[in-house]
């Protein structure tokens, strides 16, 4: 997918390099939001679910962005978001009654890290101040786990779709500020634990709304 994505990414650029006034933009961004995700653990072999829960959670962050501006009303470019960022563990406890009415306790804790949040998406500005925005975004998701089951699991790519408005105001001196919202949503993912291969843990959901403020300067 992150292939794809830079393949036309590229093209696009290339494309309209040859036939249209360009400029380049740099600058960094300020971002906060809010996230929603769902998920489970299964066992195939017994078609049970071991765990299944939804969480929700704020998060901050910096990124740093590099644009092509084409003609005054569209822009193509890459956000970057330098540092990891990291979920707070989640701890869960599962009871179960057995034979003679013995109980199971299993502990669960769970702590995940986004890595390399990458956005590469296109503008148009609507009016002299007003965008529009889409794009494409990715993130390895590496997972922290310490689970009663036993089970560990690998690391995966997300790949999701960002929605996004905002403010855009250019300076005399090529200085610009922009303000921002937008909505991300990732697609569903599947890991295989690695020590036995009927346990699986599915991402359902992961999605949020976050806002965005930005500096650069236009070139």
């Amino acid at each position: 997918m992150k292939k794809l994505i830079l393949t036309v990414f590229f093209s696009v650029l290339y494309l309209t390099s040859a036939s249209a006034d360009m400029g380049v933009n740099v600058g960094v961004s300020g971002q906060a939001g809010v996230f929603t995700a769902s998920g489970k653990e299964t066992n195939p072999t017994t078609s049970a679910d071991v765990a299944t829960g939804s969480e929700h959670g704020e998060a901050a962050w910096a990124s740093v962005f590099a644009e092509v501006s084409i003609g005054d009303r569209f822009m193509l470019g890459i956000d970057y978001v330098p540092e990891s960022l990291e979920t707070e563990s989640v701890e869960s406890v599962r009871k179960q009654t057995g034979v003679a009415s013995a109980v199971t306790r299993t502990e669960n804790k769970v702590q995940v890290d986004f890595e390399d949040y990458t956005t590469y998406y296109a503008a148009m500005m609507v009016t002299d101040n007003l965008f529009v925005k889409v794009g494409a975004a990715t993130v390895e998701v590496i997972t922290n786990e310490n689970l009663g089951t036993g089970s560990k699991y690998g690391n995966t790519d997300l790949d999701g779709t960002m929605f996004g408005v905002g403010y855009h105001k250019v300076m005399d001196n090529g200085v610009f500020f922009r303000a921002e919202g937008s909505y991300t949503s990732f697609d569903s993912a599947t890991v295989k634990s690695t020590g036995n291969a009927d346990r699986s843990i599915t991402l359902n959901k992961l999605d949020g709304v976050s806002g965005k403020l930005s500096l650069g300067k236009s070139f």
